[in-house]
């Protein structure tokens, strides 16, 4: 029985197309140009990071980060960032008892970013606050202490085959990917994430239905 739903962050509910745009705008690379290398990284299966080597190497993100942010050009979530799905989803899912969570590949900076925007969730939690990051098994132990009832009464809903689906169901959780930014299309019908999801899905209003159909 599903008892919970941890979500993913980017391109789960947010749309990443501003902080993508920041960064190529922040080291000079023209936004599509930035964005098809960060296609061929992805469909190469490497991690995003990765990307700004090919336009400055050695790029230290952390650093540059923090940089931006003193430029007052630091990490932005608003409520136009979510996709549109978000709130109504999680509500919706809220109102048939089901906890709610989100864990993510994010910075601590972003989770609080993440909670002033009162999202209908039970709790928020990062990898920047948790100093484990996707895909390690660490930071799913983390998730299924977060968890009312463990990993195998909850399900993972994220976008990417590698970080969510395959590295979430290796530690017992219930998995769906959804099939949404770059990661999820490119993986909706991957081998690996047939194998490990349980659904895949094309919006949050779709799992009510599913979860609750058994």
């Amino acid at each position: 029985m599903v008892t919970a739903v941890l979500f993913d962050v980017g391109e789960t509910l947010l749309d990443d197309s501003r902080e993508w745009g920041a960064w190529s705008d922040w080291i000079g690379v023209p936004r599509h140009t930035f964005s098809t290398v960060l296609g061929a990284v992805t469909a190469a299966g490497r991690d995003n990071a990765e990307t700004f080597e090919y336009f400055k190497p050695g790029f230290d993100v952390a650093r540059e980060r923090a940089l931006r942010e003193e430029a007052g050009l630091g990490e932005r979530i608003e409520d136009c960032d979510l996709y549109s799905d978000v709130r109504p989803g999680l509500a919706a899912l809220r109102a048939r008892g089901l906890w709610i969570g989100v864990a993510g590949n994010q910075t601590a900076r972003a989770a609080e970013l993440l909670r002033a925007l009162e999202l209908p969730v039970d709790c928020i939690a990062t990898s920047g606050e948790w100093g484990a990051a996707k895909p390690s098994p660490e930071f799913f132990t983390r998730a299924a202490q977060m968890v009312p009832d463990g990993p195998g009464e909850t399900v993972y809903v994220g976008d990417h085959r590698d970080n969510d689906v395959v590295a979430a169901r290796a530690e017992g959780f219930r998995t769906a990917l959804i099939r949404r930014g770059p990661w999820g299309y490119l993986w909706a019908d991957d081998p690996l994430v047939r194998r490990d999801a349980e659904w895949v899905i094309d919006s949050i209003h779709d799992l009510p239905g599913l979860l609750f159909s058994r």
